[in-house]
């Protein structure tokens, strides 16, 4: 016979404690601790993992023996006891011990409505969770007046024997029914993706039904002691009287309470000062000993007071940050505890607007959720119609099939997009991220019709101007516009991640790509820019036209010229971002995409070119078609632009030199970083380096000022990470973009995965999306042949990893482990990665 364990007899032992978190749960652990609180918790037995496994797989056990704890007749319950929360549990079955005779005796004592509302209820409750029998069956309604009576013969007639009259039948039942839910196929599953380990134990509490009956205050009830949304101190919760006649207050036909003082109603504080000044005083202990904010459940038994539970207070990010600040402040947790109790990827909900959780939206469709936040706004089709609709002041919805560089404007005015394909590093994720727009990708259950400029999904038809909701954080499309909760960068916040960077021992800079960008970057204490795409800075109306006209200049000398009237424009963007940077590091990545990008898609729009440049229709579509390519990240992009057309770079090295020069003159030293893209082979190093090197001189010798540079390479192919150490020798720093070196490792097109990645995750092809997490063992192990080629070559080389894959946790783990100095993110995963970095300097102070 497996040993019970009985928790307010072990409660009173000194020492090391007989039940733990480990082998019997957090119920269990908890319970004992509010015991040696002096909380008046009702007599409790907890039963171990291990007798809980014993249940399952059939152990006959004398639940006599186990009521034999318990005064004779008392009604028990029981609850599941995990060792964490999250992880869940069967349902608590309350009551247990109901039966025709205790109906009797409550009845005589408490009314004949009392005790048939606590049978009924058992009834039910055993009926669906015991006996697996069909819950709509014994609803309340269905069952008629006489409710109690026919939820007693339905059981009969459906089980084909009477109700069980016998606690010790009934207990038995009960908890061999918990033990086998717990080892059920489905309950595993929930519990896995919680993060339980496969052979996660379950520990089964069994407790003494408190009252709650008696004929003054008496009831149940909840109480917590801080706003669960803002973590703010103040009392909140419920208490529903049970009684039979209940106080004078409760006459009016009033059977809630409020907690606190109302004008509303009646409070408990008013009927029952001495039990609410109890509840308070038991949760200030209960966070200074217990070292947490709880929530107590209770009841009252002619006002006196029974504790249930107590269990940490369920809270949005916001308040979880300012409850671990507060408890560090007032000295009852160490700093370092507070940074990790917050998982670092729950501080993006706090800087975005999110849907309201108390709002109850109509579902449209899902997809990927690529960019956090949430967003209402009329649904529209195109850039050109995002913009009206701001300059109407109008949010808007951009609703693409894809996005390409041509929606760069449309997205930074939209307040969310929505494409019907793509992933994790689509071109419509990557931007959405940088930007701070909510975005949802992959929604393969969308089709949109452009010509009649509709979208259908969900069995329904929306328009153009219909009203959507985004919400990116959970990749949900919601119809029409929801209530949302504002972003939360208060003082705790900031408190919470200075304390992150006194402990972090890798750098964090930020993915920027506008002064836009970069302010935000700024804003959250980024350490400079590891990555500014520049050719986002040719999408403006004025700049595209040149881009164009230097596209289809007819010589060298023509496209020179066009670049020549781009120069100023791209002098101004670096001087802007040095400005805002304040001397910190700015990595410039040069012109990277492929030329037709910059070209429209439409016949109006390569007639409105043609117009523009004074050139035949047939010559532009004739050109426009030869620029196509079959496969264009791995065409004309890149290092080979540089190579095969180097006057792009050298307008874009001379404008960061001669930016340079002038933020110099403000008293703004800057050193920048030049990053040249998609390298495959040292030599296309040295020509390119040449040639930086030249127009160097040439800036120098023109304006007589001298400056100081870094050039590096982004390696992005799974050559160049191959041969790192060849190109490191030209090279002062190597940055792995990991959303191209993904593709090309995996031959994967980012934008398209998205329509089979779950499948291959659900059947365990791939164990995540590799666009959304690192590969360790295939990119991952590219990185590390870089980072120890590179070193080896050349051991002041500076490290680092500018991806999407920069803001992961799990990436910045790997990049400490191959000493990389830093990581790069979009601006608003910076606070993310701060977090997640300060969280592994500890973790492994702690090994």
């Amino acid at each position: 016979m497996p040993k019970y364990l009985n928790l307010t007899e072990y409660a009173q032992i000194t020492g090391s404690a007989p039940i733990k978190r480990g082998t019997h749960g957090w119920r269990a652990k908890c319970l004992q601790r509010l015991v040696r609180l002096d909380m008046p918790v009702p007599q409790t037995v907890a039963l171990s993992f291990n007798v809980v496994r014993e249940i399952a797989t059939g152990a006959q056990m004398n639940s006599r023996n186990l009521l034999a704890h318990f005064p004779a007749g008392t009604l028990v319950s029981v609850r599941p006891s995990a060792e964490h929360p999250e992880w869940g549990g069967p349902a608590t079955i309350l009551n247990i011990g109901m039966n025709d005779e205790t109906h009797a005796q409550i009845a005589a004592t408490y009314g004949e409505a009392v005790a048939t509302a606590m049978y009924l209820r058992f009834v039910q409750s055993y009926a669906e969770h015991v006996a697996h029998l069909d819950a709509d069956l014994f609803d309340s309604a269905a069952l008629g007046p006489d409710a109690l009576k026919s939820a007693l013969r339905l059981y009969e007639d459906e089980m084909e024997e009477p109700f069980p009259q016998t606690a010790a039948q009934q207990l038995a039942d009960v908890l061999r029914s918990m033990a086998r839910a717990w080892e059920g196929t489905s309950a595993r599953l929930l519990r896995q993706a919680k993060g339980a380990p496969l052979d996660a134990g379950l520990g089964l509490v069994v407790q003494a039904m408190a009252g709650g009956r008696g004929k003054g205050i008496s009831g149940a009830g909840l109480i917590r002691f801080i706003d669960n949304e803002t973590g703010a101190p103040q009392v909140t919760g419920r208490f529903k009287s049970l009684g039979q006649d209940g106080a004078e207050a409760l006459k009016a036909g009033k059977d809630v309470l409020y907690l606190t003082r109302d004008k509303r109603g009646p409070s408990l504080e008013d009927c029952c000062p001495e039990a609410f000044a109890e509840l308070l005083e038991h949760g200030r202990n209960a966070r200074r000993r217990l070292r947490e904010e709880m929530e107590i459940e209770f009841t009252l038994d002619d006002g006196k007071l029974w504790v249930l539970d107590a269990v940490t207070v369920p809270r949005s990010a916001r308040a979880a940050v300012r409850v671990v600040v507060d408890l560090a402040n007032d000295d009852i947790i160490l700093r370092d505890e507070a940074l990790m109790r917050i998982p670092a990827k729950a501080l993006g909900e706090m800087l975005h607007r999110q849907v309201d959780p108390r709002a109850r939206p109509e579902a449209l469709a899902r997809g990927i959720a690529a960019s956090p936040g949430a967003a209402s706004g009329r649904i529209v089709f195109s850039s050109s119609a995002a913009q009206a609709s701001a300059a109407r002041e109008e949010p808007c919805i951009l609703v693409r099939r894809e996005t390409t560089p041509e929606d760069i404007r449309g997205m930074h005015v939209a307040s969310a997009v929505l494409t019907e394909r793509g992933g994790m590093t689509s071109h419509a994720a990557v931007i959405g991220r940088g930007l701070g727009v909510p975005c949802v990708v992959g929604v393969s259950d969308m089709q949109i019709d452009l010509r009649r400029k509709t979208l259908n999904a969900g069995g329904r038809s929306l328009h153009e101007g219909d009203v959507l909701t985004v919400d990116g954080t959970n990749g949900q499309v919601l119809i029409g516009e929801v209530p949302m909760l504002e972003p939360a960068l208060d003082d705790r916040f900031q408190t919470l991640l200075d304390w992150a960077d006194a402990r972090r021992d890798i750098d964090i800079r930020a993915n920027a790509d506008t002064p836009a960008d970069a302010r935000i970057a700024r804003d959250f204490k980024a350490q400079g820019i590891g990555l500014c795409r520049t050719e986002h800075m040719f999408f403006e109306d004025d700049r595209l036209t040149l881009m164009r006209e230097m596209i289809f200049a007819d010589s060298s000398e023509d496209r020179s010229d066009a670049l020549e009237r781009l120069l100023p424009m791209q002098r101004a963007d670096f001087i802007e971002l040095f400005d805002i940077m304040q001397g910190q590091p700015v990595c410039i990545r040069l012109f990277d995409p492929p030329l037709h990008e910059f070209l429209p898609h439409t016949k109006d729009g390569l007639r409105f070119l043609a117009d523009a440049l004074d050139k035949p229709l047939s010559e532009i579509t004739r050109r426009a078609e030869a620029l196509a390519e079959f496969n264009p990240m791995l065409g004309m992009r890149g290092v080979r632009l540089g190579v095969t057309i180097p006057e792009i770079y050298e307008m874009q090295v001379r404008a960061i030199f001669e930016a340079t020069i002038e933020t110099a003159r403000c008293g703004a030293e800057v050193i920048p970083e030049i990053m040249i893209p998609l390298v495959s082979a040292m030599r296309e190093v040295e020509l390119v380096k040449a040639r930086i090197d030249a127009a160097a001189a040439k800036v120098r010798s023109r304006t007589g000022a001298d400056f100081h540079y870094r050039l590096g390479v982004m390696v992005e192919t799974p050559r160049a990470a191959l041969r790192a150490g060849d190109i490191a020798l030209h090279a002062a720093f190597l940055s792995f973009g990991t959303n191209d070196l993904t593709q090309m490792t995996y031959g994967l097109s980012r934008d398209d995965a998205g329509r089979f990645m779950s499948d291959y995750v659900r059947q365990e092809v791939f164990p995540e999306d590799p666009f959304h997490t690192l590969d360790l063992d295939g990119v991952g192990e590219l990185l590390r042949f870089g980072a120890e080629r590179g070193r080896a070559a050349r051991p002041d080389l500076t490290l680092s990893i500018c991806g999407e894959h920069g803001g992961n946790p799990e990436s910045i783990r790997f990049c400490r482990t191959l000493n990389f100095d830093y990581v790069s993110c979009s601006p608003f995963r910076v606070p993310v990665a701060r977090l997640a970095a300060a969280q592994l300097a500890i973790s492994d102070a702690l090994d």
